[in-house]
């Protein structure tokens, strides 16, 4: 069976959103909405001209940090062109702190925020916006797909995503996944983030660990354990494979023990340091010995194919 590559990944969740958005005929010409006392747009699907100072933010939005410079690139990009493509909104209920039709409509924005908000940089009044009609779990589910389509959410924004979806719209991890276009099995990993102590999650949040590191502390018990592992992790820029074997030595002390004494007894024996530098001397490569008792294994590191074929070379003619 065919394997599905990333542009066909990207189509499904392309195909995602869409199913979530009511069809729409193609693009006309955007209609300009008046900026003072407009009645609510209907969703036609055709994209209006829209007073950015009506238009709020998303209570659901997932992401709660924009790289500035990325928005000052953006920005840049809409003074010289425009927005290309417009942002979606919805049209929220008429405040009835005024009389009818001397309220300027107020709209609230589903996906888009980054065209939003460098648009607003750019100095622009108004932007092209498409109107749906969409309740609120229509929009959460439309906010994370849109924004797991453009530019990855960081693993503890995905993992409160996930959460709020479960929490707020009672959707199972699976419904989650068709919805979001990713497997199960993902969703279910971001949202055991969740268990890490809240100054580990900030410090995966910013970048310091990785997701792959936060996955091996979750096998601790205790927030002590995890926020202990962690600091030592960041301290000593453990890698991810490093931070699971230290995470295990934990966990199971007396396999690190065993394994300590075996390094210490290798290391203290001279004949086994002698054989180790005699063989690197030899071979020219990094060499390692592990013997315990009279048997074991030599290890041989080399750094690209042309020392793998210098070693089966000089192996060769050895044998000769």
């Amino acid at each position: 069976m065919p394997t599905a590559t990333p542009d066909t990944k990207r189509r499904a969740l392309g195909k995602g959103l869409e199913s979530l958005l009511p069809s729409r005929p193609a693009a006309a010409a955007p209609a300009v909405v008046p900026s003072v006392a407009a009645v609510a747009a209907e969703p036609t699907g055709k994209p209006l001209e829209i007073a950015l100072d009506h238009i709020e933010r998303n209570p659901w939005q997932t992401r709660t940090h924009f790289d500035e410079a990325q928005l000052a690139e953006l920005a840049a990009s809409i003074t010289a062109t425009g927005v290309v493509q417009p942002v979606i909104v919805r049209v929220l209920p008429p405040s009835p702190s005024g009389g009818p039709g001397q309220q300027p409509s107020r709209y609230q924005l589903i996906a888009g925020e980054r065209r939003w908000l460098a648009s607003r940089k750019a100095g622009k009044t108004t932007i092209p916006a498409i109107v749906r009609q969409v309740n609120d779990e229509q929009v959460l589910e439309m906010t994370i797909v849109e924004n797991l389509q453009r530019t990855d959410l960081n693993p503890m924004e995905q993992a409160r995503a996930y959460q709020r979806l479960s929490t707020e719209f009672k959707l199972t991890q699976e419904q989650m996944a068709v919805k979001t276009g990713k497997e199960r099995a993902s969703v279910a990993n971001f949202m055991r983030l969740l268990r890490l102590p809240e100054g580990v999650q900030a410090k995966v949040e910013t970048g310091e660990l990785t997701f792959g590191h936060a996955r091996a502390l979750l096998a601790l018990d205790s927030p002590e354990q995890i926020t202990s592992a962690a600091q030592k992790v960041m301290a000593l820029s453990l890698s991810v494979r490093q931070t699971e074997n230290y995470v295990q030595g934990l966990i199971n002390p007396e396999v690190r023990e065993k394994k300590d004494k075996q390094a210490q007894e290798q290391a203290a024996d001279p004949n086994v340091r002698e054989a180790e530098d005699r063989l690197r001397r030899t071979l020219g490569l990094k060499v390692k010995i592990e013997d315990k008792k009279g048997k074991g294994r030599v290890i041989i590191e080399y750094s690209g194919l042309e020392d793998f074929d210098a070693l089966l070379e000089m192996l060769g003619s050895k044998a000769e």
